[in-house]
C-alpha cells in the first residue's frame, strides 16, 4: 500500500503539494562547499488555502499565528547544516513544532494572590528603599 506524501501530525496530513520549497546558498564560513551548493532550504505553507484543515482548526491556527503567518503563508528557514537533506529535515519538523504550538488550547490564567508574608516583605523592602534615598539628601539648610 502506497503511503501519501506529505506532513504528517496530529491525524493531520499536509499534501506534498502544499509544501513550497527553495533553497539557497547558506551564508557563512565553509570555503568553496557553502559557496556552491544551495543548500539552505526555505519551506513555505499558505496555512489560509490549504486543505489540509478543518475551517475552525485553520481559523484557530491563523489566529494564533497571528505575526508569524503573514497574510497566511508560514515560512521556515533553515541553514543549520551544510547538508540540504537534513537542512530539509529540521525545516519540516520546525514547521510542524509552530503549527502544533498554535493548534495547542490556550492555557487560562489561574489568578493567584501574595502571601501575607510577600507581601510584609514588599512594603519593608518599600521602607527600606524610601530610607536609604532619604539618606542620600542633602541636608536641609536651617536658615
Amino acid at each position: 500500500m502506497p503511503r501519501d506524501k506529505g506532513l504528517r501530525f496530529r491525524g493531520f496530513v499536509i499534501p506534498e503539494s502544499e509544501l513550497v520549497w527553495s533553497f539557497d546558498t547558506s551564508g557563512g564560513p565553509g570555503g568553496q562547499h557553502a559557496n556552491r551548493t544551495s543548500s539552505r532550504a526555505t519551506l513555505t505553507l499558505d496555512v489560509a488555502r490549504s486543505t489540509a484543515f478543518p475551517e475552525p482548526t485553520r481559523h484557530h491556527i491563523l489566529m494564533r499565528l497571528d505575526r508569524k503567518a503573514r497574510d497566511g503563508v508560514v515560512t521556515v528557514v533553515c541553514d543549520d547544516t551544510r547538508s540540504q537533506w537534513r537542512n530539509r529535515a529540521i525545516a519540516r519538523q520546525r514547521l510542524i513544532d509552530i503549527l502544533e504550538s498554535a493548534m495547542a488550547p490556550e492555557q487560562s490564567r489561574r489568578r493567584t494572590k501574595p502571601s501575607r508574608s510577600a507581601r510584609r516583605r514588599r512594603l519593608q523592602n518599600k521602607r527600606h528603599r524610601g530610607e536609604t534615598k532619604r539618606l542620600r539628601r542633602q541636608p536641609e539648610s536651617e536658615e
